[in-house]
């Protein structure tokens, strides 16, 4: 579906009725948002979108393959990317495939424009089905419809839930920074930014308490959109180029990795590398620090007391290396193959 201007004011929207605090704005500071919204839709506009087909087997090794699910909206497909091996989902399998040393079986029911409560129609199409890894990326369409923050993790922890019942590590890319979309100028921005954080930090205590693990995207690629912007977004501007989508997948794999057990803990003398923490205080520091994973405590430290549930807060380095947006992936495992064509929406 298209982004429209009625959808982009919605970012605006999000904060000012029951999503974001601020409860009252001068007649003025509306009309000015309102109209800054109709500019930054137009801006955008519509991409038409040829959907390949990502599913498949990828990398080799030895054993059973890992079985990777991927989830979510327009980001967790790659929207407005044409080559297979530059989406994300199969950037993913490909990556972890290369650390376990296993081939990993990609399954992929992320729908362009979803929100959370799309999550548990996508989770229905592959109930019955083993899953070791769940990948889950949402929340920038639940900013832009008004959903309240406590609403919309309502159904992610669901969908969690019963992932992690099956058996099934769930990884959660939270609600990516809206703020740092171009088209959308000042004070709009600044609005679109902190619904964004508020849906991220909301997101990150319901799916630790159920037990699965969150990446914080926060404003991870606004430093190199700013001084890249033709090579970082694709033609709407407002979605990710391949090689965005790659500079976001070397972030989120690290954290695959780790849910899987592929990953050494970080080493002691590593300063300020993970802490212990109360998870609403841990939600809200990883928000803070784009890349960022949050997952429960261990066992020797799990605790519940006043504060209530207790998590890790794990940084990792998110600095840019060269070329971390050409993740190789085996062009014989799948064939892309058209799909039908949709328009843009924001995710």
């Amino acid at each position: 579906m298209a982004l429209r201007a009625a959808q982009a004011r919605r970012i605006m929207a999000a904060t000012m009725f029951g999503g974001g605090g601020l409860t009252l704005l001068a007649a003025s500071t509306v009309a000015l948002l309102f109209l800054q919204a109709k500019i930054a839709a137009r801006t955008i506009g519509v991409t038409p979108w040829q959907r390949p087909r990502v599913d498949g087997v990828y990398g080799v090794g030895g054993g059973e393959p890992l079985t990777l699910l991927m989830m979510g909206d327009s980001t967790a497909a790659g929207f407005a990317v044409s080559d297979p091996r530059q989406t994300p989902p199969v950037q993913l399998a490909s990556g972890l495939s290369a650390v376990a040393d296993r081939p990993v079986r990609l399954r992929d029911v992320s729908k362009v424009g979803a929100t959370s409560q799309g999550l548990l129609a996508q989770l229905d199409r592959v109930r019955g089905e083993r899953v070791d890894l769940a990948v889950i990326f949402i929340g920038a369409n639940d900013v832009i419809d008004r959903i309240r923050p406590a609403d919309a993790v309502s159904h992610l922890r669901v969908v969690v839930r019963e992932l992690v019942a099956s058996g099934a590590a769930v990884v959660v890319a939270t609600c990516p920074d809206l703020g740092t979309v171009q088209p959308i100028p000042q004070p709009l921005r600044a609005i679109a930014r902190r619904a964004s954080q508020q849906m991220a930090a909301a997101q990150t205590v319901a799916v630790v308490e159920e037990g699965g693990s969150t990446v914080a995207l926060g404003d991870l690629l606004s430093d190199e959109f700013s001084l890249y912007p033709e090579e970082m977004f694709g033609p709407d501007r407002f979605h990710p180029s391949a090689r965005g989508y790659g500079r976001a997948v070397a972030v989120v794999l690290p954290a695959l990795c780790s849910a899987l057990g592929l990953l050494p803990e970080p080493v002691e003398s590593e300063p300020d590398a993970e802490e212990v923490l109360p998870v609403d205080r841990a939600a809200a520091a990883a928000v803070a620090a784009a890349g960022s994973e949050v997952r429960q405590a261990g066992q020797e430290e799990h605790r519940r007391g006043s504060l209530g549930l207790w998590a890790r807060l794990l940084r990792r380095d998110t600095a840019p290396a060269a070329d971390t947006h050409k993740l190789e992936t085996d062009s014989n495992s799948v064939k892309a193959t058209p799909a039908a064509s949709v328009g843009s929406r924001i995710g």
